[in-house]
């Protein structure tokens, strides 16, 4: 059975990373689509784009392209915006499959759900670069890629673009927890990530929120997308499939 699968990145990606995983998907038989959020296109005013402006983006291209029965697919900071999307339009979704991603309760920004060490770093660079975040590329060889090596890690680096700080700090809104929606909900959690501190980890801290969920486990960093587009494309399939 064919399903049709929208791949929502995370911070300081595009839709266009995205497409390795996505062309695993559409060889099972699969539709796939990767629009870029608003905030991450070339052109953005950076200072400015918000947690709003980005998800709207994504309803807006669900309506563009009359999608339906879709199977919402948010990595990282992408949790955040499929979790607005199902708020918004839920009558499109037919399940939220979160990638290593946030799972925010009402009211919650992204930054309330990192380690204060990640705020701290996040804060002075945004002051520094007209409210837009980077990460620096030592965080990102090893907290983020840790399994590629150093030519992989760079080159996928250098595809990363800045991303609007207030997408970070501002508060989502949400009718109701997100253990109350009656969509499906599934949380794939690859193993080796190590973006979050394994103190403070992707699952269960976040992914219990979900309230009845699939578990999907794969072998990866927080960066599979580069690194084994091949296994997080199958993770994905088993995630979304009913």
């Amino acid at each position: 059975m064919s399903d049709t699968y929208v791949l929502v990145h995370g911070a300081w990606h595009t839709g266009t990373l995205m497409e390795p995983t996505a062309e695993h998907i559409r060889h099972q038989g699969h539709t796939v689509h990767c629009p870029t959020l608003k905030g991450n296109r070339p052109g953005d005013d950076r200072s400015q784009i918000g947690l709003e402006d980005a998800a709207q983006s994504v309803c807006d291209y669900l309506r563009e392209h009359d999608l339906k029965n879709v199977r919402l697919v948010g990595h990282s900071y992408g949790g955040m915006i499929i979790s607005r999307v199902a708020d918004v339009m839920p009558e499109r979704i037919a399940r939220l499959v979160y990638v290593n991603a946030f799972v925010p309760n009402p009211g919650e920004c992204l930054n309330d759900m990192v380690p204060p060490h990640y705020k701290e770093l996040f804060d002075a660079v945004a002051a520094a670069s007209n409210n837009a975040v980077m990460l620096p590329f030592p965080i990102w060889r090893e907290a983020f890629i840790n399994d590629a090596d150093l030519a992989l890690a760079q080159s996928a680096f250098d595809q990363l673009n800045m991303q609007p700080y207030k997408t970070f700090t501002d508060p989502i809104s949400l009718k109701a927890p997100l253990a109350a929606l009656e969509i499906g909900k599934s949380y794939v959690n690859c193993q080796q990530d190590a973006a979050m501190p394994h103190s403070m980890p992707w699952h269960p801290r976040l992914s219990e929120r979900l309230g009845l969920f699939r578990l999907v486990e794969c072998q990866g960093s927080h960066e599979i997308w580069f690194t084994d587009p091949a296994t997080i494309a199958d993770a994905v399939i088993r995630a979304g499939r009913d």
